[in-house]
């Protein structure tokens, strides 16, 4: 086997496979325990002369057969390599074939086997595993650390605010402290704070931005290389220790000095990078590097590939290039410091390798992966700055020039705040957001990125207040839909029925009230009928269009022929009205106008739905949203037919406006109409106070005694029952009622 001028590398040869190098390198030291259980037998086979050194040297002929490709090629080569064996390996079959001419032996030899070959061999064993699963440790966490953040430069910047921010208060203090020297005195000092704990930031800075590499030509490549060399690290010990086991052979067996002479020349022939040279043979394929990622339009949402660049979209591209570029260049400094560090380190374990330094190299090896562990992680920030710097220059431009950028700083909110930007609330119970220290802008985290970078400066609080009460106006325009021009023309009078159907899906719901503008308390529409209480055929509710119809004259509408006309009904009749406009949404169900009158066929049964006549028509409606009518005293028939009662008699007049506000508002305010009941729920159950109560919070029902509920869960145990009143469900003393 001829040397080559320059040894391939796992690195630049393989640069995907790691894995399988792992596994190779894995197998290569699990052979050393191989190794070492031999010259233990052997030590202990060696007193019983040439015939048992004769059965060990074909037990370890046959073992090697087994493992001859898996220790040469690896378990799963690209090409399988025949009959030829690995530099090592062919070394090891020499050792064994010097073996079986061996005969002589005696306790000595044994002993010096096992004192000097199998102790060294079980500890350099032990130790190369614990360094190759830390090669594996560290490809897992380059593969993890893309997503790795400024953590610790972040605390530091926390508390680098925090001493200026007290360094200000000082300030503060000492222009309204009656003790002028003792405050000038205390500020001076908090000065010097401040300064030590800026020195502290910069230092950070410094350290935290000097670590970095690309992952297929620098990362694993590298990684791959030091595990190339930790193999060939293995053949350079364990080539040490079979001359010595060699040597000891030859001073204690003149007899068979030939023998040992040619094995140790066998053994020096076996360079370290020919077993890694066969390797990369047999596996080397055709690499090729995953292809890079391109733009995938939603299947929901036809788009394109281009970057988005109207003024909203600037904002975030101003917000996220101005935070790229902050970092860039003190994270370039802080790579090259980080990469010099490591060559350096690199030459120190060359110089201990060559003999010319004193020092254990597996922990050389050791110090080199935690100065490049913390190399790669600053060189991996330094490439997401540099392409996000990049890529939103060559989309937009340097749209960071002239920018405002506001002191943001996490915030825990103990009071309710809205966002300065979107105008909802910041929920939870930890309110995390952001507040700007100099203007005092407020926002959620997830809108930090799409504040514009208009910060005034520094505010005073009455500044601030200004501020504040101009942004929440901007950002509550931004929830009340774009109105359109108010004014309006006179004509006929129309209510809320004649001009659009009420609406109780959840589409039609949010269509409606974008039509209607914000709801006042005083003004609201009936919920949406739950869907789970359709049935499954039920059509979807569309959404109502914007369309105004007169209604028909009154004195032309009819029942029709046969049926009882309006001012007429018979004694077992029940009356009632629509309260509000109810939509069929399954079969068996009857849509009805608010306003118009029926005639109650099948009272409510505990299912919360009655079964009506309007008109010809007969079908099922919910028990909230009718109103029954006391029947009036019998009289006689009327002479002529009346018209039908439309709910359109006494209408209010109504103002026709081409902005939405105009349609679904007539007719003053409205009561929330009861949810409609769920067809098929079992009858429910009521409950009646036994003492007064008021409530104590927004969750729980005020009652007056003998005031009566329905019961929706009985006490859990927490000495409370929920029940629902007017639709609403609340908490109640669980002692303060009874089931009736």
């Amino acid at each position: 086997m001829a040397e080559a001028d320059i040894a391939p590398t796992l690195g630049s040869e393989l640069k995907d496979g790691f894995k399988p190098a792992n596994t190779w390198v894995a197998n290569g030291i699990a052979w050393l325990e191989d190794i070492q259980s031999f010259y233990r037998e052997r030590s202990a086979i060696e007193k019983e002369y040439s015939a048992k050194l004769n059965a060990l040297a074909k037990k370890y002929f046959e073992k090697k057969t087994r493992k001859s490709a898996s220790l040469s090629v690896g378990d799963t080569p690209t090409m399988t390599p025949g009959s030829l064996e690995s530099a090592s390996l062919t070394t090891w079959t020499t050792h064994l074939t010097t073996l079986e001419a061996r005969a002589d032996e005696h306790e000595r030899y044994a002993n010096d086997l096992v004192g000097r070959v199998a102790e060294p061999l079980k500890h350099m064993g032990i130790r190369f595993e614990d360094l190759r699963k830390r090669h594996a440790e560290y490809a897992e966490k380059l593969e993890r650390e893309r997503e790795s953040s400024l953590g610790d430069l972040r605390k530091v910047k926390t508390k680098y605010d925090a001493a200026c921010q007290e360094v200000e208060s000082k300030r503060k203090k000492t222009e309204s402290s009656f003790d002028k020297a003792k405050a000038q005195s205390n500020f001076q000092q908090h000065i010097l704070e401040m300064n030590n704990v800026k020195n502290t930031y910069l230092i950070a800075i410094n350290v935290t931005n000097k670590q970095k590499e690309k992952y297929y030509h620098e990362y694993l490549p590298e990684v791959m290389d030091s595990l190339q060399d930790l193999s060939e690290f293995r053949t350079v010990k364990l080539n040490g220790l079979w001359t010595l086991a060699a040597n000891l052979e030859a001073n204690m067996l003149q007899q068979s000095a030939g023998q040992i002479t040619h094995l140790s020349q066998e053994i020096t022939r076996n360079q370290p990078h020919l077993d890694s040279m066969m390797y990369i043979r047999h596996n080397l394929g055709a690499f090729q590097e995953p292809a890079d990622k391109v733009f995938e339009p939603s299947p929901v949402w036809h788009d394109d590939g281009t970057m988005i660049v109207d003024e909203a979209a600037k904002v975030y591209l101003r917000n996220l290039l101005n935070k790229s570029k902050s970092q860039l260049g003190e994270l370039r400094r802080e790579a090259d410091k980080k990469r010099r560090e490591v060559e350096a380190m690199k030459r120190v374990k060359q110089r201990v390798r060559d003999g010319t330094e004193k020092k254990d190299e597996v922990a050389v090896v050791s110090q080199i992966f935690s100065m490049q562990e913390d190399l790669h992680q600053v060189d991996r920030k330094r490439l997401t700055a540099e392409v996000e710097t990049s890529t939103i220059t060559s989309a937009v431009g340097d749209v960071s020039l002239g920018a405002k950028n506001h002191n943001f700083k996490s915030q825990t909110f103990k009071i309710p705040t809205n966002c300065d930007l979107c105008g909802e609330r910041i929920w939870g119970l930890s309110a995390k957001g952001f507040d700007c220290r100099d203007c005092g802008y407020t926002c959620h985290s997830k809108c930090e990125m799409k504040v514009p970078a208009e910060c005034p400066g520094e505010q005073s609080k009455e500044e601030r207040k200004k501020l504040k009460q101009g942004r929440q106006e901007a950002a509550n325009a931004l929830l009340k839909p774009t109105g359109q021009p108010s004014e309006s023309v006179e004509l006929p009078p129309l209510s809320r029925s004649d001009t659009i159907a009420s609406t109780r899906s959840g589409y039609a719901a949010s269509s409606q009230r974008s039509m209607t503008g914000p709801a006042s308390p005083g003004q609201e529409t009936p919920p949406d009928v739950p869907s789970a209480t359709r049935p499954a055929s039920a059509a979807p509710a569309t959404a109502p269009k914007r369309r105004v119809m007169a209604p028909p004259p009154a004195a032309y509408i009819s029942e029709l022929p046969g049926s009882s006309p309006n001012g007429s009904s018979q004694a077992h009749e029940q009356k009632a009205r629509m309260l509000y406009t109810f939509d069929a949404g399954a079969p068996g169900e009857l849509s009805v106008p608010e306003g118009r009158d029926l005639v109650v066929l099948e009272p409510d049964s505990g299912t919360g739905w009655i079964k009506v006549r309007a008109g010809y028509k007969e079908g099922l409606v919910p028990a909230s949203y009718v109103e029954t009518i006391a029947s009036p005293p019998p009289t006689s028939a009327p002479t002529s037919i009346l018209p039908q009662h439309t709910g359109a008699s006494a209408r209010p007049p109504s103002t026709y406006s081409n902005s939405g506000s105009s349609i679904g508002t007539a007719g003053g305010p409205k009561k929330r109409a009861l949810p409609s009941p769920r067809r098929g729920a079992k009858k429910l159950r009521y409950v009646e106070a036994v003492y007064e109560y008021t409530a104590q919070s927004d969750t729980e029902h005020s009652m007056a005694e003998g005031e009566r509920f329905v019961l929706i869960k009985e006490d859990p145990g927490d000495g409370w029952a929920e029940v629902e009143k007017g639709g609403v469900t609340k908490s109640v003393p669980a002692s303060y009622i009874q089931v009736v």
